[in-house]
């Protein structure tokens, strides 16, 4: 039975991997270049690449400042700071351009929109500016066009832009990388449940193209139950483009015997603290983990051993795995362990850490990182926020480094944006009455001091319902469980329940108890504690079907287990690493210039004690 299967193999494994792993016992800054700009963007430092051409176009006039100020926006977009994208560009919004500028200006303009989410409106942008005749602009033009076509809901005008960009591309490898970013387009659209109508399209190219959406998904998760599917595919279209990129990817040798681009001999190393202060969250990981390893057909998969990094350095751990011939690292988990990963200076393979570096730290080569960061969360709470109209906004912290790095977090992508933060306090994360921080916020204390003053002066008794300040457009209020379930209560006590409340996932827990007592809160968080998405689904489907129990806890931890499996898989496909683009339990995965795997998560009201879905972009 595979429930005994899975369970059979999961002990082994952990048995053997455990035995093997226990120990046995200031320069002056130069002035600012080009050259010093482009060499930081090389070490990955995007925005010290941004502040160096910026300074470079302050000492320039005309088309030199305009180009400069072009490079310093598009290096904000990549440090994922479009606010600032928007600074630079309206700086020299009235400075003549060249027509060129003028195009590359509105280029600059839709990433901009699509790094806010605004993703129709990008799309609209962008089809009514005119396509360039040739050269690097109509290459650029044309791959943001695909990009904003899958974006805005429009696969068949995505695959209408990558063939036309094909034509345009000077290189077979050119070519084939663009072929090989249409396929993960059309998969990732198809894996979120994109509607993609291959009858729409009479071209039979197209056709073609749009047919591989659903089978490139279904060959992601099971490469040989879809082999059929694509073999007949190639039967329909034998003289197709995308013929080689079919065979390479989803009729691969690597994929049929299960090699998955590792050699015969390597093994995946997961390197957690199965023992010790972290030995609950790193069990939870290693259970995700597990389950998606042991999903994969049995040909798929490569060897695996766990390094116990509670009990052994991280070094030790590093050095051990890559002598024994470990293809992949997956590890490690904690801030600490992480740092002390990228301080490593021998040789290792490719390395996906299960945390971030430090801000400004940047990464050595092939190093992943990958996260379930409040931070980034505090971001997308700024950009809905800012795509919904509402930008002044007043937060409630808890006090400590995480409501800090989580205000800080919020606080640039708001301003960035063109928001204010019009008031912030933070509150003692012991107790449980509010009402103090939250009447400071609002001003009912001063409020309730009118009224007094008022009352002294007439020597008389006054009706009196205090009033809140009335420039607030929403409150950013992040915090655990229990916090947000006595904070959303007295926010309505105290005048406040009809202003827009964000939280973070923290807030949320699916079968905590009082959930109706939070009413009205918004916040983001991933398909598997939300329960959307088909892979949320199926994955659930299959544990209530492996195990009589349900299998492990339905924990976050446990789902950012599983996608790590997943993306090793997907990193170990031969690409370009940017045009990863994965529908996963923790959101929709996408790895950035730095290495840092971004998640783009679903959104949620609660409503009457259960969670209301909402659109991903509000205002498009």
């Amino acid at each position: 039975m595979r429930s005994a299967r899975l369970v059979a193999l999961a002990a082994i494994a952990m048995s053997f991997a455990l035995l093997a792993c226990q120990s046995p016992a200031p320069l002056q800054e130069a002035p600012p270049s080009a050259e010093r700009a482009e060499q930081l963007e090389r070490q990955g430092d995007a925005a010290g690449a941004a502040r160096l051409y910026e300074a470079l176009a302050r000492e320039n006039a005309g088309s030199t400042r305009i180009e400069l100020a072009h490079r310093a926006a598009r290096s904000w977009l990549r440090a994922r700071l479009p606010g600032e994208t928007e600074r630079v560009l309206h700086e020299i919004s009235g400075e003549a351009r060249t027509p060129a500028q003028s195009l590359d200006r509105s280029l600059l303009g839709v990433e901009v929109l699509l790094a806010r989410s605004r993703d129709t409106e990008a799309w609209q942008t962008l089809a009514a500016l005119p396509e360039p005749a040739s050269g690097p602009q109509r290459i650029r033009y044309l791959e943001l066009r695909r990009r904003a076509a899958f974006a805005g809901g429009q696969p068949l005008e995505g695959v209408r832009a990558g063939m036309a960009l094909e034509h345009v591309l000077p290189t077979l490898a050119e070519r084939a990388a663009a072929r090989a970013s249409l396929l993960d387009e059309l998969r990732a659209a198809s894996e979120r449940g994109m509607k993609i109508d291959p009858v729409r399209a009479q071209d039979p190219i197209a056709r073609g193209w749009l047919e591989l959406g659903p089978l490139a998904a279904i060959a992601a998760r099971n490469p040989l139950g879809a082999a059929r599917a694509v073999d007949a595919w190639r039967r329909r279209y034998p003289d197709h483009p995308a013929a080689d990129i079919v065979r390479q990817e989803l009729l691969s040798k690597e994929a049929a015997t299960g090699k998955q681009g590792f050699e015969p001999a390597a093994h995946i190393a997961l390197l957690l603290p199965v023992s010790g202060r972290m030995a609950g969250p790193a069990a939870a990981i290693r259970d995700g983990f597990l389950t998606a390893y042991y999903e994969a057909p049995a040909a798929a998969r490569p060897r695996l051993r766990i390094y116990d990094t509670g009990v052994i350095s991280i070094a030790d751990a590093v050095m051990r795995a890559t002598a024994s011939g470990a293809g992949f690292i997956v590890g490690p988990l904690t801030r600490e362990e992480v740092s002390a990963a990228a301080d490593f200076s021998g040789n290792r393979p490719a390395m996906l850490a299960l945390n971030f570096l430090p801000a400004g730290r940047a990464a050595p080569p092939q190093f992943y990182q990958f996260a379930l960061s409040p931070e980034e969360e505090a971001r997308q709470v700024a950009q809905r926020a800012l795509a919904a109209g509402e930008r002044r906004a007043v937060a409630l912290i808890p006090e400590g480094d995480w409501g800090n790095r989580v205000l800080a977090a919020f606080r640039e992508e708001l301003l960035a944006g063109g928001g204010t933060l019009i008031a912030q306090t933070s509150y003692p994360t012991e107790g449980s009455d509010y009402s103090q921080w939250i009447t400071q916020m609002l001003r009912l204390t001063e409020s309730r001091a009118r009224h007094r003053r008022l009352q002294e002066i007439l020597g008389t008794r006054l009706s009196f319902e205090p009033r809140r300040r009335s420039d607030i457009d929403f409150i950013f209020a992040p915090g655990s469980f229990s916090v947000a379930r006595l904070m959303r209560p007295q926010l309505r006590f105290h005048y406040a329940g009809d202003i827009p409340t964000y939280a973070t996932s923290d807030a949320y827990e699916p079968d905590g108890q009082g959930l109706s007592d939070m009413d009205g809160l918004v916040f983001p968080d991933m398909p598997w504690m939300l329960g959307t998405g088909a892979l949320a689904a199926q994955v659930r489907a299959e544990m209530q079907a492996a195990w009589d129990a349900g299998g492990p806890r339905h924990t976050r931890l446990f789902a950012f287990g599983y996608d790590a499996y997943r993306l090793v898989e997907a990193l170990n496909v031969p690409r370009p690493a940017t045009s990863l683009q994965l529908e996963g339990l923790t959101g929709r995965l996408s790895l950035d210039e730095l290495g840092r795997v971004r998640r783009q998560l679903d959104w949620a009201r609660l409503q009457g004690g259960q969670t209301r879905s909402l659109d991903a972009a509000p205002g498009t």
